[in-house]
């Protein structure tokens, strides 16, 4: 791993590890460079790495019979992709795109399942991070049910506008319907009633958040739940003791 890829290191999966096992993984690291909408991953595809995005988002998509696809979780600094491939199967379930371009790095996930088998402390926050990415799924799935498209519209543009940390955003009618699983009609109208309402400007194809509490308040409340869940899984068990090291920690 180069240098300036370890300075840049901005990845919180990877930050929660212990020393002796983030050396190692930090070490095999590599970058790669994506463009908005490249497959990562097709449904089914054998894994080699695991992806660790460091400024850029991911895009998890159940794939069905007749080829449509929606998104039922998305992957930013605060996680990785292949996980469970270093876990249990190397196959992925679902189409992996990129969903926001940035920094990502991979790792072989020979050297991962080694860190799982032989440290107790990956072995939690690889399962604790699972779990907190399934979460996201159910959750998702009750939002694409229950929730209309401007209010699910509300809650991803939430979500990017967290990882894109405050920059615009770049996106299609087209790739907004793909993602949100709409028409594109239900998309271009729930853009334009966002835009009246002040809460966005959309532009050839370039999004800015103009107010982000007002763009909260409209969302449903799947933005929060979620948010919330992730930002319990960083931080440490409560029952920990000070020194403990045998759960999530932030080091």
């Amino acid at each position: 791993m180069s240098k300036s890829l370890g300075k840049a290191l901005h990845n919180q999966l990877l930050g929660a590890l212990l020393p002796d096992s983030r050396k190692r993984i930090e070490s095999h690291l590599e970058p790669v460079e994506f463009k908005l909408g490249d497959v990562v991953c097709e449904a089914g595809g054998l894994l080699k790495h695991a992806y660790f995005p460091q400024g850029s988002v991911l895009s998890l998509l159940t794939v069905l019979e007749n080829g449509a696809a929606i998104e039922t979780a998305n992957i930013g600094r605060e996680g990785a992709f292949g996980l469970f491939a270093a876990m249990y199967s190397r196959a992925s379930f679902n189409r992996c795109i990129v969903q926001l371009v940035g920094r990502t790095a991979r790792c072989p996930i020979e050297l991962l399942q080694n860190e799982f088998k032989n440290s107790e402390h990956v072995r939690d926050l690889f399962v604790s991070y699972s779990e907190t990415l399934l979460s996201q799924v159910q959750q998702t799935v009750a939002c694409n049910t229950m929730h209309s498209t401007e209010e699910r519209m509300c809650r991803w543009l939430l979500m990017m506008h967290d990882r894109a940390e405050g920059e615009a955003l770049t996106y299609t009618h087209e790739f907004l319907a793909h993602i949100l699983g709409a028409n594109r009609k239900s998309v271009t109208l729930a853009a334009q009633s966002m835009q009246n309402a002040g809460l966005i400007s959309y532009r050839r194809g370039t999004i800015q958040v103009l107010d982000r509490p007002g763009l909260e308040n409209a969302s449903c409340e799947c933005y929060a739940i979620v948010k919330e869940r992730f930002d319990a899984f960083l931080q440490p068990p409560e029952t920990a003791a000070p020194g403990n090291t045998t759960g999530r920690t932030n080091g």
